[in-house]
C-alpha cells in the first residue's frame, strides 16, 4: 500500500516511515501541506495519508478540507497526527474529514494498528465502487455480446439527440438486422447463432468510429448511432459497414460462416424525436429486407422537411 506521510518535522517523519517500511508500505513524504497537497491530487494518489496538524504553508487541517473537496468516488484514508491532546481539537480534526487521528509521540504498535484499520477501509472501498460499477455494467450492456443493451443505446440516442438539436449536428440511427438468422440457427444451432452475433459485434465495432455507438436491441437486430459531418456521409458510413460484413466471414464453432446485413438508416431533422427516428429507421429496414436484403436504405426526410417526391436511398 502507498502512505504519504505529511510531516515538516525530518526526525518524526523519518521515524514514521522506517516503522510503515517495515510492514512492506511504500512512502511518499512531504515536508509540508503544499507538496502533499500536490501528491494527493494526482490520479495515482496513495489510499492512506498522514497529515500533520500544524506544518508550514498549508496546515493539515485545511489540506484535509482541500482533499475532502476533491470530485472522487475513491477518496483516501486520512490520519490526522497531532500534539493537540484536547477532545476538542481531536473532534475538530474529524470533523474536518479526518477518519482517524494519531497523538505525538506516536506509538509504533498503534500506528501499525490505525494503518492497518486504513488499509481494511480502503479495500472495503475499493471492493464496493468495483461491485457497485459491475451492476452498472450488467444494467446497461447485452450479456452474450457486451455491447450496449436496448435501454443503455436508446438513453443514448436520447441524449446524443438533444445535443445535435442544441448544436445543429447531424444525427443518424442506422438498424441493422442480420438476414436470415432463423436459418443459421434452424442448420447449426443456437449456440453456433451466438457465436455469429458475438463475431458480429467484434466486426461492426471495428468497422465503427470511436465517436459512434452501438447496442443490441434484442435478437439479431442492432442499433448504430452516429453523427455525421454532412448528411450526405450517412449512405458511405453504413455502406461500409454493410460491406464489411458481407465480404468477412465469421469464425464460428461449425466453421466459417457469411453472412449479410439489411440497414435502415434515419437522419435526424428539426422535430425529430427517438420514436420517429426509429419508425422511419424501420421503415427503411424493411424496404431494405423488401429489395432483396444485404442493402442499406436511408429512409426519406419527415414531411416538414423533406421536398416533394422525395424517395428513399438505398446501396
Amino acid at each position: 500500500m502507498r502512505i504519504l506521510i505529511a510531516e515538516d518535522d525530518l526526525t518524526s517523519r523519518a521515524m514514521l516511515a522506517a516503522v510503515l517500511r517495515k510492514g512492506g508500505h511504500e512512502i511518499v513524504e512531504a515536508s509540508n501541506g503544499a507538496e502533499a497537497w500536490q501528491v494527493l491530487q494526482q490520479p495515482d494518489a496513495p489510499k492512506i495519508a498522514i497529515i500533520d496538524w500544524i506544518m508550514p504553508e498549508m496546515d493539515g487541517m485545511d489540506l484535509i478540507c482541500r482533499v475532502r473537496s476533491l470530485p472522487t468516488d475513491r477518496p483516501p484514508y486520512l490520519i490526522m497526527l497531532t500534539s493537540k491532546g484536547e477532545k476538542a481539537d481531536i473532534i475538530a480534526g474529524l470533523d474536518a474529514g479526518a477518519n482517524d487521528y494519531l497523538r505525538k509521540p506516536f506509538d509504533a504498535g498503534e500506528l501499525r494498528a490505525r494503518v492497518n484499520v486504513g488499509f481494511r477501509m480502503v479495500e472495503m472501498q475499493t471492493a464496493l465502487i468495483e461491485s457497485r460499477e459491475a451492476l452498472a455494467f450488467q444494467a446497461t450492456h447485452d450479456p452474450l455480446t457486451g455491447m450496449y443493451n436496448r435501454r443503455a443505446i436508446l438513453d443514448h440516442l436520447h441524449r446524443q439527440l438533444a445535443h445535435a438539436h442544441r448544436h445543429g449536428e447531424v444525427l443518424a440511427v442506422g438498424i441493422c438486422d442480420i438476414d436470415h438468422f432463423k436459418k443459421v440457427n434452424d442448420t447449426y444451432g443456437h449456440q453456433t447463432g451466438d457465436d455469429v452475433l458475438c463475431g458480429l459485434t467484434t466486426m461492426l465495432k471495428a468497422s465503427l468510429r470511436v465517436e459512434d455507438a452501438i447496442g443490441r436491441m434484442g435478437g439479431e437486430e442492432f442499433l448504430v448511432v452516429a453523427t455525421i459531418k454532412e448528411e450526405s456521409d450517412v449512405l458511405p458510413l453504413f455502406s461500409r459497414i454493410r460491406t464489411h460484413v458481407a465480404e468477412t466471414p465469421l469464425a464460428t464453432r461449425s466453421g466459417a460462416l457469411s453472412i449479410t446485413l439489411s440497414v435502415g438508416v434515419a437522419v435526424a431533422h428539426t422535430n425529430s424525436t427517438v420514436d420517429s427516428l426509429l419508425e422511419r429507421g424501420d421503415l427503411a429496414l424493411y424496404q431494405a429486407k423488401n429489395q432483396g436484403r444485404n442493402r442499406v436504405v436511408v429512409a426519406p426526410a419527415p414531411p416538414s422537411a423533406a421536398q416533394s417526391g422525395s424517395e428513399p436511398v438505398w446501396a
